[in-house]
């Protein structure tokens, strides 16, 4: 399973290059997961991910405390970020927010993940590191995934035992919502 996925990464971050056109994300800050949650994991883009700019912006402005990835040996911990980017390091392409981590992560409520394909069924193709796997396995937050318009497929994405299955998907312009 795992050279299926390798293939399907490859073809899916070749197509994302062939089409890529930037946009935001706005479309997810009315819904109710967003507006209620006073605690959001969200992650910084580059490249050609979906930009979460313009959405991490936007919580901030909201009062909303926003928290960040960090890679902490083979996890991801979580780190309040409060939009300063003095407060950021880099790791390869990634920022990742610097400070303590966060010690109780039942308060992030919502969870902003990035993914290269979401199927039908809320799976997610992801770098391939498994870090967002295994932090989603500790957090009950309400999870939604970003990917462009022609990123969400009908086809089943392969899986694994410790796949998460996402509640929502959003492109620029709409919100799927997965039935669980």
């Amino acid at each position: 399973m795992t050279d299926q996925k390798i293939a399907l990464r490859d073809r899916a971050r070749h197509e994302r290059s062939q089409k890529f056109i930037p946009c935001n994300f706005n479309v997810i800050l009315n819904l109710p997961e967003i507006l209620s949650a006073s605690t959001i994991a969200s992650y910084l883009s580059y490249d050609l991910e979906p930009s979460t700019v313009e959405i991490n912006e936007a919580f901030l402005r909201d009062g909303k405390t926003l928290v960040l990835p960090r890679i902490n040996g083979d996890q991801l911990e979580w780190v309040i970020w409060n939009g300063d980017p003095s407060q950021l390091t880099s790791r390869k392409k990634i920022s990742e927010p610097i400070g303590e981590a966060l010690q109780d992560i039942s308060v992030i409520k919502a969870v902003i993940v990035p993914a290269l394909r979401i199927d039908q069924f809320g799976y997610r193709l992801g770098q391939g590191g498994g870090y967002y796997d295994r932090a989603l396995a500790q957090l009950s937050a309400w999870k939604i995934g970003l990917i462009y318009a022609n990123e969400l497929i009908t086809e089943e994405l392969p899986r694994e035992a410790h796949d998460i299955a996402l509640d929502a998907a959003a492109s620029p312009s709409i919100v799927v919502r997965f039935n669980r």
